[in-house]
């Protein structure tokens, strides 16, 4: 029968779905919290002190403040996977999923847990009881999470840089399609925002400390000077079988420059041909794309090569807006931040842009602007040349 939910079932069991998101953001702890920040038009990011060269400056960053759950981990690290990845479980369930007899477990991680890191080498000097030391490695909190919850799938952590959310996404959807897993728990993690971290990034002129991120980072408008560095947690449930999904992925493709250790290849070749894989592998054609929901660093070198990508593949069609204004850039865990925007919007009906504050790119949204349906494409460039991009759908 037309209509039917039957009929609306069999539609996505053929692509993998989003049943559940959980988010620990700039904005504060769960899902609710980082749309609302998205929807504010307000940056995520304060003045923190103990910053700079010398360590006695301010600097904006996004950080995620201080919450969890304590019993599970003393890490804020570790407390932030864990509680992402329960909100995820639990919204999931109350979307009517039921995991399945393997649920397999991925990680984004680029740096783990470098503030903990950093308190065992110049804190405790390299010596701390076993069980102390154990939460420092990778693979404890993910340990920890299938204890919990009693999954038995496979377990991996996954690291291309920047891109590493859409990679991990794309690799669940080669679980799926392996037989791998029935479902899979997606958890992108990165709390990186020190001020070791962020001194580097300034050093490299990719990251802006010194200024509020609306004014410093404006991808696809005139006077963007970089990003400011973010922290977050974001879980995704995967699955093919939910009552009530948020969205499909349709596709996704990955490719590496192979020319830089940080800078993008200037013919973008790559770029394109990632893209090209990924509506190739989602069976649609850049005309059909309707959202370009960009990596939107802000620096000039990605301004150029998506630009590029817009003009020349998708013929400037597609509506363009970026996160990073607003979350800040949260490296490993980006792309997570990112597409849980993107996902939350298809049901909601509203589009989470940032607002626009200088001559911008003709199709860049300015502030949350109602959705209109279709198709998105979410692009990621990592640093080492990791390009990735996901297409995602509605269901």
């Amino acid at each position: 029968m037309p209509g039917s939910a039957a009929q609306t079932e069999a539609q996505y069991q053929d692509h993998m779905t989003v049943a559940g998101i959980g988010a620990v953001s700039g904005y504060g702890w769960g899902r609710e919290t980082l749309w609302e920040g998205l929807l504010s038009g307000k940056s995520a990011a304060n003045l923190q002190p103990g910053y700079g060269r010398d360590r006695d400056e301010h600097a904006w960053a996004s950080l995620v403040p201080d919450g969890g759950d304590y019993s599970v981990s003393n890490s804020r690290y570790g407390r932030a996977i864990h509680e992402s990845a329960r909100e995820a479980i639990a919204d999931a369930t109350a979307r009517g999923w039921r995991p399945g007899r393997t649920v397999g477990v991925l990680h984004a991680i680029v740096l783990g847990d470098v503030t903990n890191w950093r308190d065992f080498y110049l804190v405790d000097h390299g010596h701390r009881r076993s069980r102390d030391y154990m939460r420092l490695l990778p693979s404890t909190p993910i340990s920890v999470l299938q204890q919990e919850f009693g999954f038995h799938g496979p377990a991996m952590n996954i690291s291309a840089a920047c891109s590493s959310a859409n990679v991990a996404l794309i690799t669940a959807r080669l679980w799926l399609d392996a037989g791998v897993a029935d479902d899979v728990i997606c958890v992108a993690t990165d709390m990186s925002a020190t001020p070791d971290m962020v001194e580097h990034f300034v050093r490299l002129g990719a990251a802006v400390d010194d200024a509020e991120p609306l004014d410093a980072c404006r991808p696809f408008q005139t006077g963007s000077r970089g990003f400011s560095m973010g922290e977050a947690s974001v879980a995704f449930v995967l699955s093919r079988s939910v009552r009530r999904p948020y969205v499909a992925m349709l596709g996704g493709g990955m490719t590496n420059d192979a020319y830089h250790v940080v800078s993008v290849d200037p013919g973008h070749d790559q770029i394109f041909d990632c893209a090209r894989r990924a509506l190739a592998d989602a069976d649609v054609t850049p005309a059909d794309i309707r959202y370009f929901n960009a990596h939107g660093t802000g620096t000039e070198q990605c301004d150029v090569a998506e630009r590029h990508l817009l003009t020349h593949l998708f013929g400037d069609r597609p509506h363009v807006y970026a996160v990073k204004p607003l979350a800040g850039h949260c490296q490993g865990a980006a792309a997570a931040v990112e597409v849980a925007a993107a996902a939350l919007g298809y049901e909601r009906g509203v589009v989470p842009a940032a607002p626009i504050v200088a001559p911008a790119h003709e199709r860049l949204l300015d502030g949350p602007t109602e959705f209109e349906g279709g198709i998105t494409a979410k692009l990621s460039l990592g640093m080492g040349g990791n390009n990735s991009m996901v297409v995602l759908g509605p269901v």
